[in-house]
Parts: C-alpha cells; structure tokens; sequence
C-alpha cells in the first residue's frame, strides 16, 4: 500500500506497509494503556466524589472544578505547607548527594589507598540491602540524638554519601575520562582537591545532573522515611498531606485528595521533561544503559 503526498510538498512517497501498520496501532495500544492511569486521574479530579468510582469513563458526565480550591485549603493546612517541606527536603537531598557522592566517587576512581577493594565491595553490597533492615536502627539512633520530627533524618545521610547507587555510577563515569588529564594537571602542581574541583566536577555534569534528577524523583515522592521521621503536621511533606484527605474525618475525600495527587505531579513532570535528554546521556555514558 503506498501513498503520494499532494503536489507542491516535498516530493516523498510513503510507503504504508501493512506490517509497520500493525505495529504503529500496537505501540499506540501500548501507549495508551501506559497512560491510561494518568488519564483516570486528571479525569476523576474533576468529578463529584461519589461518581470516581461509580462512573468509570475517562470524560467526566458532571464537572466539579471545586475540588481543586477544596484540595488546597481542606487538608488541615494549606497545601502550599507540604509543598513548600517536599521542595526543601528535596533541593537538599539533591545537593547532598551530588557533592557527597561526587567525592566518593572520585576517591575510589582514581586515588589509590588502604582496603580500596574491600571496601568499594562493601559499599555496593549496600545497595542490596533493603531499606526497612536499617530502619529501626536508625531509629533508634536519631531518636538519642534528638533529630526525630526535624528534617534531619531525612537531609544529614545524604550529605553522608549513603546511596551507594550513585557513587557507583559516578565511579563508572569517572573511569571513562582520561587518566591523562590528572597527569598534566598534577605536572601543574595541582592536588587531589584541585583536580576533583577544576576538571573532574566540571566532566562530570551528566552523571550529576542524573543523580540530581533521581535524587529529587526519589525524595520527593517518597512516603515512609517522612511518615517514620516527621510527626508534627506542619513538616509534613506531599505524600503525607494526601494522605490526609482519608484519615482527618473518616470518609475520604476522593475528589480533592486526587485533585491535589495531580498537582503533585507537575513538579516531577517539569524536571523529567527539563533533564530528559541528559539524564539519559548520564545513564548512557555511565555504562548502565539495557
């Protein structure tokens, strides 16, 4: 099957292949099922609470934009709040562990001292462990320390370099920038320090901008270390303030609860869409790609 595009456009033939026309209509099938459960969201924020479950089609048969201004001054706080604590604890994290990681990385590409392997062994074996084994540990510990229902908790361990998944892929990307560059720099009279500041850092972008985009991804909407962490209402993060709109009265309300679930989404979808083309850079370039 061929088509011919009308005269005065560019003079390409397309060649409609029955083939490349059944797998166009499965990836749009595909597609479409991937984004399905965003479309049941933005769709059931716009109905009464009573028809989201009632009435299952995506376009709604009663308009209700109220649950937008409900969501945002009806969970005991002001939505703005949680918010506001989801966006600190977040940038933190974020530049927490771009320094942190970015250092220990460094060290373990390309200085040389005691039980190197041992412990670079040690430290991926961390990222095995689940989380919930160190949870009451570490409880415990910020509990003595009296850091429970601060940010803290959450913010401290990631200017630790304690995600033992971005170091490894900073080491990765590390050792593909050329020995060289340490060599001449070092001719120069520059050390360790000087050479993870003025070269390493400044290579590095990609692997950072991947690990500040995870960092945000992941911290943002993260829901257990808050609920563990945080009991006072007005430090409580997005995941928490949703959460909100089922426990305050005992019947839930779906409306603005997922009227605000898709306002939480629009910060993710900003930096995904920002950083999409480095962020897979920073992946393809580490060596984790497939």
């Amino acid at each position: 099957m061929t088509a011919t595009l009308p005269a005065g456009s560019p003079g390409r033939r397309i060649i409609l292949r029955p083939r490349r026309i059944l797998m166009h209509l499965a990836l749009c099938a595909g597609a479409f099922l991937m984004i399905y459960p965003l479309l049941w969201l933005f769709s059931s924020s716009l109905k009464p609470s009573n028809l989201i479950f009632a009435d299952p089609g995506l376009w709604p048969s009663k308009l209700r934009l109220e649950n937008y201004p409900d969501g945002w001054r009806g969970a005991a706080l002001p939505f703005s709040v949680f918010f506001t604590n989801s966006f600190i604890v977040s940038t933190l994290a974020v530049i927490g562990n771009a320094l942190s990681c970015s250092m220990v990385a460094y060290a373990f590409a390309r200085l040389d001292f005691a039980f190197k392997r041992t412990l670079f062994a040690l430290m991926l074996m961390t990222i095995m462990l689940p989380l919930h084994a160190t949870l009451i540990p570490q409880y415990i510990l910020f509990q003595k320390i009296g850091w429970v229902n601060t940010f803290l908790p959450i913010v401290v361990p990631k200017f630790l370099a304690v995600d033992a998944f971005f170091i490894f892929l900073m080491v990765q990307f590390i050792r593909s920038i050329p020995r060289d560059l340490d060599e001449a720099a070092r001719i120069d009279g520059a050390g360790p320090i000087r050479i993870y500041w003025s070269i390493i850092l400044p290579l590095l972008t990609p692997a950072l901008v991947t690990t500040a985009v995870f960092s945000f991804l992941w911290t943002y909407e993260d829901f257990l270390t808050p609920l563990v962490y945080l009991s006072s209402m007005d430090l409580y993060t997005v995941p928490q303030g949703l959460r909100l709109f089922m426990a305050s009265t005992g019947v839930s309300a779906w409306g603005p609860m997922l009227a605000m679930s898709v306002l939480s989404l629009v910060p993710l979808f900003i930096v995904f869409f920002v950083f999409q083309r480095r962020l897979i850079d920073g992946i393809a370039s580490s060596g984790l790609k497939g």
